[in-house]
């Protein structure tokens, strides 16, 4: 991979609660770019992406409410109420149309997002973001893991004791696996600054029932997905659509078949490539982004 991460400037903001976002500078005169990770993520995921957008954008990554450093203490974490969190993200802090850059549950939110705050979006970055429909047999372990999420007390213990048995940086490394990639691959030094964030929680059974609330309202949507297939045809910013061939958590069938329904996105499938692209092949993405900013957005004022 060869790219060092680039960890940026932090700010936290009260909004009902810490929400904590980097500030990874860049092109004050280019476009601004917001990051929205997935389900379990953080601005951590973006930090071997960033280095190469950065020169070309204002680029800015926010941990969304009961992830990274936006810690819960009480707050709703689903889907629609990070959708309203990053709509004040936009107004408060990138203060201009900004193109969203969503990874899984991170693109769900940018979806709705843009849909309901057209004129705060200049652009939409989906990256393997969560979609309705596809066609293949589950992953095991994935299939798994979300049946144990939805089940009432038992996703709660099942979090607890995953907790008390391994370590914070054994699961770190297990959700990069289950994610497609290979631990080894990601520099150390953002592993273990991935596994020290969790370990430095302090509202931890908060963060738990956040990573649930936010997971049953993922899997609630995409079971009856009519709101947000709506929200996707209500799309009017350009939309450039990313997907690995290799993920195992979102088929790359879902993503063929959201191309095919809205042929006016530009659709880029990623061969040999899971579920994160930023921390797989960050130098292939960065030229596919680029290049689609500099012809689909660059002259929209972003």
């Amino acid at each position: 991979m060869g790219q060092r991460a680039q960890p940026g400037t932090s700010h936290t903001v009260d909004w009902d609660g810490p929400v904590h976002y980097v500030d990874f500078g860049g092109d004050a005169e280019g476009p601004t770019v917001v990051l929205v990770h997935g389900l379990g993520g953080s601005h951590l995921n973006w930090e071997l992406w960033t280095p190469l957008l950065a020169p070309h954008a204002r680029v800015l990554a926010l941990d969304l409410p009961g992830f990274g450093r936006s810690e819960p203490f009480g707050r709703r974490t689903t889907v629609q109420a990070n959708v309203v969190v990053l709509r004040r993200f936009l107004g408060e802090i990138a203060r201009r149309p900004a193109v969203l850059v969503g990874n899984s549950m991170g693109g769900m939110i940018s979806i709705f997002t843009a849909a309901s705050t057209p004129q705060a979006v200049s652009g939409l970055v989906l990256l393997d973001p969560a979609l309705p429909g596809g066609h293949r047999t589950p992953d095991p372990v994935v299939a798994g893991h979300f049946l144990l999420y939805a089940l009432p007390f038992v996703g709660e213990r099942f979090l607890w004791l995953r907790r008390q048995r391994r370590s914070a940086l054994h699961r770190v490394r297990e959700l990069l696996e289950i994610c497609g990639v290979d631990p080894g691959d990601v520099p150390a030094e953002l592993v273990d600054r991935s596994a020290t964030l969790v370990e430095e929680c302090q509202d931890v059974d908060g963060m738990d029932r956040a990573f649930l609330a936010a997971a049953r309202s993922l899997v609630r949507i995409l079971i009856d997905p009519a709101a947000y297939r709506d929200a996707m045809a209500a799309l009017t910013a350009p939309v450039l659509l990313v997907h690995g061939a290799r993920d195992r958590l979102v088929p790359i069938t879902a993503a063929r078949e959201a191309a095919r329904q809205h042929p006016h996105w530009r659709y880029v499938e990623l061969a040999d490539v899971g579920h994160v692209p930023q921390l797989q092949v960050p130098d292939a993405l960065a030229r596919q982004v680029l290049t689609w900013l500099d012809e689909a957005v660059a002259g929209d004022g972003a």
